[in-house]
């Protein structure tokens, strides 16, 4: 039976892929997205109850799995997703980092302790990942792809969350480099920054006001005029995951609607493109 054009050049047949926080919001779309496309999947994830509904899920789909429930900022934890997944299957071809997550608070607010925390949830976990992928990738010798989930806030400013934006902007230019030490390998590293993606998660950090999600917030904030679904996320890990970007590395696709295109400009209600406030709306706050 023949395959189709996707098929053919997106090389999946056999490939494992590794997924820090896959069972919950983006990281569930993005497991079902490649275990659509015959990828078999090592998951870890902190949720027990995400953890339970993707395993069933997966096993309904007959995808062959691997599904831990660990924190994958614990390196003990993560050094047991790999050698399972080593165990099992010998190999190693994709990795995909979706682990991260912040709160609001003004830096001069902020403690040592805060800034560990979000450090480890949104940086170092990505390092010991990478650490644990990268040999395993190189002795396959295949090459591999690396993808690590950032955000629209490590390519702006982000009052109220510093720490968090600069965690992220550190993601970014780690897989910068890293990228150009395993080209020769074959292993590429790339980056997905989203923005405003509403998911039972980003409730759960407590980001503040949501008005974005509203109708008009999403169309003055967003030139698309919508928030982000999870598929435009998971489209995107897909493809940079598979063969139809054998050629792209270092860099960073950005699912946001063109938010960071436009960077600053809003679209307002009966005024249009406008890189300040009109009038009307600083009415009785001068």
């Amino acid at each position: 039976m023949s395959t189709g054009w996707f098929e053919d050049r997106a090389g999946f047949d056999g490939c494992v892929a590794v997924i820090t926080g896959g069972a919950g919001g983006l990281g569930s779309a993005i497991a079902a997205d490649l275990a659509a496309n015959g990828v078999r999947l090592a998951v870890v994830d902190i949720d027990a109850e995400a953890v339970e509904r993707l395993r069933s899920e997966l096993a309904e789909g007959g995808c062959d799995a691997v599904v831990h429930h660990g924190d994958a900022r614990d390196p003990d934890e993560l050094n047991l997703l790999f050698e399972a997944a080593h165990e099992r299957w010998g190999r190693l071809d994709i990795l995909v980092n979706v682990v991260g997550g912040t709160f609001r608070t003004p830096f001069a607010e902020s403690t040592p302790k805060g800034w560990d925390a979000l450090l480890r949830t949104n940086f170092h976990h990505v390092l010991h990942a990478c650490s644990l992928a990268v040999p395993m990738m190189k002795s396959g010798g295949r090459g591999g792809s690396i993808v690590n989930v950032t955000t629209i806030e490590a390519h702006r400013a982000a009052p109220g969350f510093a720490v968090y934006s600069a965690a992220k902007a550190a993601v970014e230019q780690f897989s910068r480099t890293l990228a150009v030490e395993l080209a020769p390998d074959r292993i590429r590293v790339n980056n997905v920054a989203p923005d405003f993606v509403p998911t039972p998660n980003l409730a759960r950090f407590g980001s503040g006001d949501h008005s974005m999600a509203t109708p008009v917030g999403a169309r003055v904030a967003i030139p698309m005029g919508r928030v982000g679904h999870v598929s435009d996320v998971s489209n995107s890990v897909v493809f940079l995951a598979s063969g139809l970007s054998t050629f792209i590395t270092g860099t960073t696709l950005h699912p946001d609607g063109g938010t960071l295109a436009s960077s600053g400009w809003f679209n307002w209600p009966d005024t249009g493109w406008a890189n300040y406030a009109p009038t009307r709306f600083l009415e009785g706050h001068a």
